[in-house]
């Protein structure tokens, strides 16, 4: 049986306070792909917090919990992790 696989976004900041300071923006309008570009810390950032395709055990687990059980195409988070606080916005899943 195949691994589930997904495709997502993030943001990721190093405080709580800030992540739900862009997630107030996004809720009013502003564009993930935008907010990602401003103020994400990852790589990803310059690609809109564009992750790829990955599989299910890829990432860290609460990550990877979000991603696998959350609604697609919303926002989800903030969701902490050893690396800061995610705002995921899961584009597809499949398996």
């Amino acid at each position: 049986m195949a691994k589930a696989q997904a495709r997502a976004q993030h943001i990721i900041v190093s405080s709580e306070k800030k992540a739900l300071e862009i997630l107030e923006k996004l809720n009013k309008g502003s564009s993930f792909e935008a907010m990602a570009l401003r103020f994400s810390s990852c790589p990803s950032a310059k690609q809109g917090g564009d992750l790829g395709e990955f599989a299910k055990g890829d990432m860290v687990k609460s990550f990877d919990k979000a991603v696998f059980s959350g609604p697609l195409n919303e926002v989800i988070g903030p969701v902490k992790t050893q690396f800061g606080f995610h705002l995921i916005k899961v584009n597809e899943r499949w398996s």
